[in-house]
């Protein structure tokens, strides 16, 4: 018998069908225009801006609420340039061999290359670590559950309350990523699982058009009533 405290629910209160319905196309409506960008403006973005965004990644729910993330947000420019030189040297191999056709194939209609400058350019970079072990508080040694789920909900949330404060975002994951770990001088315990480009989009930035289309909902789900 768990022996665990309940405290009563806040935060949620009966609301209108219709209510229900305008807030959820309110968000709808937002992340509609959400793009993942590669062309970045070097404008500033507060730290207080970024750090208000990976609060809110961080109420992601998480396995027995371990919270087993980390984020090392980047703005220092030398930093960035070793992140730059390194993903870059990645990027080569995959470019030049490690790839199959059939990636290569998919990833053609984006434009991408092995050049990353976007890394630098953008005012931040946000590390995402995933953490084998933690627990529930700071400093604790325990297993950690259901890793890659608690983190990519996380890294979702990110993106979302990044995307809504007006930032553009771009999910880079060069493979692998270990040079993370050293760079952000992290345990060998964390895994890196994704870098986020942060920033204001450049004048004049483009987006793939083919990335506009996105499936009907019919596509990708189904309802039993």
């Amino acid at each position: 018998m768990s022996d665990e405290i309940h405290v009563p629910l806040e935060g949620y209160k009966l609301r209108s069908d219709d209510a229900m319905r305008a807030s959820a196309q309110g968000v709808l409506d937002t992340l509609l225009k959400r793009r993942s960008i590669r062309d970045f403006s070097d404008k500033p973005v507060s730290r207080e801006l970024i750090e208000t965004c990976i609060r809110a990644a961080g109420t992601a729910p998480s396995g027995a609420n371990h919270q087993p993330w980390h984020f090392v947000a980047i703005s220092n420019p030398d930093i960035k340039g070793k992140i730059r030189i390194a993903a870059e040297a990645e990027e080569a191999e995959f470019y030049g061999g490690r790839a199959s056709e059939e990636w290569l194939d998919a990833l053609a209609p984006l434009g991408t290359d092995a050049s990353k400058p976007f890394l630098e350019t953008a005012p931040w970079l946000i590390a995402v670590f995933a953490q084998r072990r933690g627990g529930e508080a700071s400093g604790q040694d325990k297993k950690n559950y259901y890793v890659t789920e608690s983190v990519g909900l996380a890294t979702g949330m990110l993106i979302t309350a990044l995307h809504s404060a007006g930032l553009g975002t771009l999910t880079h994951t060069p493979a692998p990523m270990g040079f993370l770990t050293e760079i952000c001088e992290r345990p060998k315990t964390e895994k890196p699982f994704v870098l986020m480009v942060v920033g204001h989009p450049a004048d004049g930035c483009t987006v793939p058009a083919h990335a506009l289309i996105k499936k009907d909902l019919s596509e990708f789900s189904t309802f039993k009533e």
